[in-house]
């Protein structure tokens, strides 16, 4: 598992990247919900908003294995799930054009994301489908143009910066369909205010980069910017899945280093009846099973990107890392917060805000529950329960 010399220097190089954006300037932005727009132009800046789309557009031509690396990378920063957030959509987002669309549209698309001029963002799940996507109830119909689009997304984060939108609608309703994932469409397309009315979701965490509900009414979409054959949306989609487990299982890991290594600073220092409270067992213990199950979900995120950058089958591995890395994030982020005491709950040290953000990484974008009965029935072969 150890890095190559390239994949060393992508590490240090992001890293070095990081470092002017340090904990106050993230902490203000928790407070001013203000979207980091200076970090993610040191990143496009950098190069490293196409590190895994064709070096024919400007990307860096490099695999899931190295953008997973650099997503790692960034989590363990001071900006933890809100750095990583603001340029997530960017690393997984257009994997359905790169396997799927035209020469033109890659031509026409992909640069200007890679040079950071384009943000982007993902309209895929609405409220009343949840993990079923096939239940959508988003509809595009046929028009002399192209299509018109009708529907409601959730949880689209960074729409309210975005110019584009990749976007599933049903092109054929679910009853008329041999299968139920048949019938859907993607679209990559102008996110035109004039059709589309953007509200923000106030959460408990990442405020710097929104969430929102996308509510959609009759959007014009020229037959050019569908992505793929009418119909086939969602078997698009399932090209950009495995490697978004894995991104956000690079990312929760991030995180929860990020944590042990605050308290694990924390527990040194502080001395309580003469001793440090690291040199107690009941302090100890904790964080030595957090580096653990870091370590463990680590491995299983490296083997999940290994197999899908070999061109193997990984569903279960990357869903096996996505889960691992949700929960051990979770637990360093918890245990960080306990070993600092009630100063813990303070922003001023930081790992509330990390508490709060790792949560990300456990609720989406699948939860963990569903990823128990995937392996269930794909790795068990026990029967399918839902």
């Amino acid at each position: 598992m150890d890095l190559t010399p390239e994949q060393q220097s992508i590490r240090d190089a992001v890293q070095k990247l990081c470092v002017p954006f340090d904990d106050d300037y993230w902490l203000e932005r928790d407070r001013s919900e203000e979207f980091p727009f200076d970090f993610h132009r040191a990143i496009a800046d950098g190069g490293w908003l196409g590190i895994a789309m064709p070096e024919q557009y400007g990307g860096g031509g490099l695999g899931v294995t190295e953008a997973a690396l650099m997503m790692h990378t960034v989590a363990n920063s001071a900006g933890a799930m809100s750095a990583a957030s603001a340029i997530h959509i960017n690393i997984f987002g257009p994997h359905a054009i790169v396997v799927f669309g035209t020469d033109e549209q890659k031509q026409r698309w992909l640069p200007p994301l890679i040079r950071g001029e384009t943000k982007s963002c993902f309209g895929v799940t609405e409220a009343d489908a949840g993990l079923d996507t096939t239940s959508i109830a988003t509809t595009a119909r046929r028009t002399d143009e192209g299509y018109e689009i009708h529907g409601k997304k959730v949880w689209t984060s960074t729409a309210q910066e975005a110019d584009k939108i990749m976007l599933l609608a049903r092109t054929t309703p679910k009853e008329e369909c041999e299968r139920h994932t048949d019938g859907m469409t993607l679209f990559y397309t102008d996110l035109d205010r004039d059709y589309c009315d953007v509200t923000t979701i106030p959460k408990m965490g990442r405020a710097s980069v929104d969430s929102c509900e996308v509510f959609v009414d009759g959007l014009p979409v020229p037959a050019e910017d569908r992505v793929g054959e009418e119909g086939q949306g969602f078997a698009c989609l399932l090209h950009s899945l495995n490697p978004e487990r894995i991104l956000i299982a690079a990312e929760a890991i991030g995180i929860g280093r990020n944590a042990l290594a605050r308290a694990t600073e924390y527990a040194k220092t502080r001395v309580v009846f003469d001793r440090p409270i690291g040199q107690n067992q009941a302090i100890q213990h904790p964080l030595a099973q957090s580096w653990m199950e870091l370590e463990a979900a680590w491995m299983m995120t490296m083997r999940a990107a290994s197999l899908y950058d070999s061109g193997e089958p990984c569903g279960l591995e990357a869903n096996a890392a996505k889960y691992l890395a949700g929960e051990a994030g979770f637990q360093a982020c918890t245990r960080a917060v306990m070993t600092h005491g009630g100063m813990g709950y303070a922003k001023e040290f930081h790992v509330e805000r990390l508490l709060r953000e790792v949560m990300i990484a456990r609720l989406a974008p699948v939860s963990p529950e569903l990823i128990l009965c995937h392996i269930a029935e794909k790795a068990l072969g026990l029967p399918k329960s839902y």
